[in-house]
């Protein structure tokens, strides 16, 4: 009998093994596309027009706008629906959200919990009342939205639209009468077959077909954005229509992808369905669909509907969408911007701000799949210090547990975890374990031991724990839908819990999409069952989203709240910005991979999620010394910075490569280093205001059309711009630079005029990087092995001065309108607690003007924060020569004007005006006058 066991046993890895070799590569058949997705292909089918519904019973009823949706006929191909419920609320800051569900269904349908903000409801504007207009020969309600703006509910055919008042459009739904809503059934007719087989899964559909799709339009739109994630353009290119090849629709339906492909519309690790519009005409506007089933959206060519006789307003261009999803309700947002950080602003008081990271988590991590034991931990950490090269976080893969079983350690391997830890924490560095969703059914293992006798797994469609394959083999998954298992997760993060960790110890959530080895298309069946209730079709995108947030609050759970979490997750939803950082995955150390890395950033930076990056050196695959430096210079502005590479690569450290490489990267690493205040302010900013920080450079230059396709060039806040080098032995590059203001490179100073294009000299030391004139960044330009050994080290702040436009005149020019020729900010706290929110903070705006430096506190209240730390230089690029002193006020001390080194580690580099010592406090006020 044991015999036989064994033999079963090995049988059983064989065939896992053999699934592996197939599972862990791109193979584009082992996923569907929309012919082989039948609520997809259905709704690709539908025609403009055929939707018959109209509005009927319009009031007012609890502050929004309320109606009934009735079929006016028979539907194309379809029986008449039950009426739908219609509701539209109005809410601060012109946001309008709609919500359409069936009226009495059998069976609930399923609305995403725990994502839109517990206050925000707080935010509704009641509505008193609603006028009639006819509009375009139809009856139409309208109601207050904003200052400016109104929304139209038309009756029949039914339309909802947001307008500017009495104006032009902005965001419509169902102006092409492509709405469906398949309502749920609990008999079948006679004949029919509500099963759904691909390769050889059977997914039963015990409710039948459940799709919505509607049309989504942007007026005045030239481009959209958003719905990650995918690696490809920035823009949105057209999926359907005239001059459009056989293309699929962007497909929102999260998968561990395993070696993705470059430029594909086919989704990847993450699913946001909220698509942002932006124009020269008109400016920016959102729309955000809260649903977490499996999406499919198309961008409609311009013409698509030529022979259709639609006959939208023709004064306004538009863009066209088609949104199509397999199950939920419709729970959309509607942002009129006009502007793109108003947008970004609209949509993140929905779905919460950026939360704001410790300090050492915004530095460089060092990550490899796997290193191998203690000793080759203390190793790697002693090589960094030998090479002078600063880093803040040494990552562990799934080797370092106790056969896959997460929690825990391979004794054999790390007989001595805390002391380990505590080695790197004496340097003021950090460690991180990676604790994935997929629980190894083993009884002896206290996790699943814990898990089953509570009855916290997810079911299959026949009630019982679901059972996959992923790395420990067999595995149940938690449902993490439920409240009372995200708490009890939580739990396990105590370092009573998880022996071996210490506070110095973060989480890295990978494979959570979930990744199902041998599940249809590498993930979890569509009828397994959450909650007792809910399909796992109608809460997938969401689930990674839920292990995301149960881990996070583990972390603050373990230090009783005083501390700030870190937890990088690979599946995002919306929301997920609230709980930590996010990577774009499985990447492949190719050039064209880094350059799909900067419209992927920028694009989960539009839609919330500011802190993120790509694996630096690409996952898969070794990468050429040039491309990995490469990757190092960009990667330096990634707002997640993280090299990570796969266990079948070779070592990769950054001093392997020869001792020019290892100097080239170690620069690249400085920078970032070098920046941190600038990053950690912008990071301040995005948790206040939603803003990212990596920026597209159309949200600092809206109406530069040059801008709107740019998919090699980011902007770090306001004040940098950076392009990769994205080609081997690249000798030049062509760099756009917006604006009327001059910009001056980063390490030269040297200026150049805004509003062209620049054919630049390029040479591996670097990639194109400058500051934007009229800006002031904050720097700390001592190096030490962290961030936590920078924390008293002195700042330099530069000053990029407005000049004239002819570069030989060194005049200071105020604009007219402002007198201000340059600012910047400044925000400060201890880096690692959650003080900051009551107050416990500096955050200064410096103002330059009228030859005066001015340090004013933006602040609330009275600051509960102090710091010593002061300015040492400041640095005055495009300032005259003829100054000599400067005098600080209110301490009437004079300070040194000379030409010192722009780059503190650089001393025979380009040179610059510096006040030299000013020695003045971050916290203080202050004004230097410049003589």
């Amino acid at each position: 009998m044991k015999t036989q066991m064994n033999n079963l046993t090995l049988l059983l890895l064989f065939l896992f093994t053999c699934h592996l070799s197939q599972v862990l590569s791109w193979k584009k058949d082992e996923f569907r596309n929309c012919n082989q997705t039948p609520f997809c292909k259905r709704a690709r089918a539908r025609k403009p027009s055929s939707s018959s519904l109209a509005a009927h019973d319009v009031t007012i009823s609890d502050g929004s706008l309320t109606a009934k949706l009735v079929s006016t006929g028979i539907e194309q191909d379809q029986d008449p629906i039950r009426p739908l419920v219609l509701t539209l609320s109005a809410y601060h800051d012109g946001i309008l959200r709609l919500k359409i569900d069936e009226l009495d269904p059998p069976r609930k349908r399923f609305e995403v919990p725990d994502v839109v903000l517990p206050d925000f409801e707080g935010k509704k504007l009641w509505l008193q009342r609603l006028s009639t207009e006819t509009i375009d020969g139809a009856p139409s309600s309208v109601v207050f939205l904003s200052d400016g703006y109104e929304a139209v509910l038309r009756h029949d055919p039914f339309e909802v639209y947001v307008r500017e008042t009495k104006g032009n459009r902005v965001i419509s739904v169902n102006s092409n009468g492509l709405f469906d809503f398949e309502q749920l059934r609990e008999n079948k007719k006679e004949g029919e077959d509500w099963e759904e087989r691909f390769r050889s899964h059977t997914d039963k559909r015990p409710y039948g077909p459940q799709s919505i799709i509607f049309d989504v339009s942007f007026f005045g739109a030239d481009h959209v954005y958003g719905i990650p994630e995918r690696a490809t353009s920035f823009a949105l290119k057209p999926t359907r229509g005239p001059g459009v090849e056989e293309s699929e629709p962007y497909r929102l339906f999260n998968l561990d992808v395993f070696e993705y492909v470059h430029d594909s519309p086919f989704g990847l690790y993450g699913s946001i369905p909220f698509m942002i519009s932006h124009g020269k005409a008109r400016g920016t506007s959102g729309f955000f669909w809260l649903n977490a089933a499996e999406m499919q959206i198309d961008v409609l060519a311009k013409g698509w509907d030529a022979e259709e006789g639609i006959a939208l307003p023709s004064s306004q261009g538009r863009i066209d969408t088609f949104w199509m999803s397999e199950a939920g309700v419709v729970d959309a947002f509607f942002f009129v911007g006009p502007g793109p950080k108003d947008v970004a602003r609209q949509y993140t008081s929905v779905t919460g701000t950026p939360s704001m990271p410790q300090l050492f988590a915004v530095a460089y991590h060092q990550c490899r799949w796997n290193y191998r034991d203690e000793e080759d931990v203390e190793q790697v950490d002693a090589k960094f210090d030998e090479y002078d090269i600063p880093y803040d976080v040494l990552w562990l893969d799934i080797e370092h547990t106790d056969g896959k079983r997460y929690l825990t350690w391979d004794r054999m391997l790390f007989p001595h975890p805390e002391e380990m830890q505590r080695k790197l924490a004496a340097k003021g560095r950090h460690m991180v374990t990676i604790v994935d969703p997929h629980i190894k059914r083993d009884d002896s293992y206290f996790v699943h031991k814990e898990a089953t006798e509570n009855g916290y797994y997810v079911k299959d469609a026949n009630g019982n724990d679901y059972d996959g394959w992923c790395w420990p083999g067999s595995s149940s998954y938690l449902d993490m839908l439920r409240p009372e298992v995200r708490s009890w997760w939580a739990t396990k993060f105590s370092t009573q819990n998880y022996v071996g960790s210490t506070p110095s110890l973060y989480i890295w959530n990978d494979m959570n999409e979930p990744s199902v080895f041998n599940g249809p298309e590498v993930t979890m069946p569509r009828d397994a069952v959450h909650r007792g209730d809910a399909e796992h079709r109608e809460v997938h995108n969401a689930y990674g989203y839920y292990f995301h947030m149960a881990t996070a609050d583990g972390l603050v759970n373990r230090g009783d709240g005083r501390d700030r979490p870190f937890v990088l997750s690979r599946a995002v939803f919306a929301g997920s910005q609230r709980y930590g950082a996010v990577w774009t995955g499985d990447n492949t150390a190719e050039w064209e991979h880094l350059r799909v890395s900067v419209p992927m950033v920028l694009t989960l930076g539009l839609t919330g999620i500011s802190f993120s990056g790509a694996d630096v050196g690409g996952f898969f695959g070794n990468p050429e010394p040039e491309l990995l430096v490469r990757w190092y210079q960009l990667g330096a502005y990634y707002p997640f910075f993280r090299a990570h590479a796969h266990h079948d690569t070779k070592r990769r450290e950054p001093w392997l490569f020869g001792d020019k490489n290892t100097e080239r990267i170690r620069e690249a690493i400085h920078m970032r280093y070098m920046l941190l205040p600038y990053f950690y302010t912008l990071f301040r900013e995005a948790n206040t205001s939603g803003v990212p920080v990596a920026r597209p450079l159309w949200m600092e230059f809206p109406s530069e059309e040059a801008t709107f396709t740019n998919d090699e060039a980011l902007m770090i806040g306001n004040s940098l711009l950076v392009q990769g080098i994205y080609t081997e032995h690249a000798k030049h590059a062509s760099v756009y630079l917006p604006g009327k203001e001059l910009w001056y490179d980063l390490k030269t100073g040297a200026a150049f005029k805004g509003g062209k294009t620049h054919k630049l000299d390029v040479n591996e030391e670097g990639v194109p990087a400058f500051q934007r004139a009229g800006t002031i960044i904050p720097r700390k330009d001592r190096f030490r092995r962290s961030s936590t050994q920078m924390v008293n080290d002195p700042y330099t702040l530069v000053f990029g001065v407005l000049r004239q436009d002819d570069l030989t005149t060194i005049l200071i020019v105020i604009a007219l309108n402002s007198s201000q020729a340059a600012e910047g900010e400044l925000y400060v706290d201890d880096g690692k607690s959650f003080e900051f929110q009551q107050g416990s903070y500096i955050h200064r705006r410096f103002v330059f003007a009228d030859g005066k430096v001015t340090s004013l506190n933006l602040a609330l209240g009275q600051t509960q924060f102090s710091s010593e730390c002061v300015i040492e230089r400041i640095i005055l690029l495009g300032l005259s020569t003829g100054q000599k002193s400067a005098t600080i006020e209110p301490a009437n001390q004079n300070a040194e004007i000379e030409r010192g080194p722009l780059l503190l580690h650089s001393r025979q580099g380009p040179t610059a005006l510096t006040i030299r010592k000013p020695n003045v406090r971050i916290a203080d006020d202050w004004v230097i006058k410049i003589f």
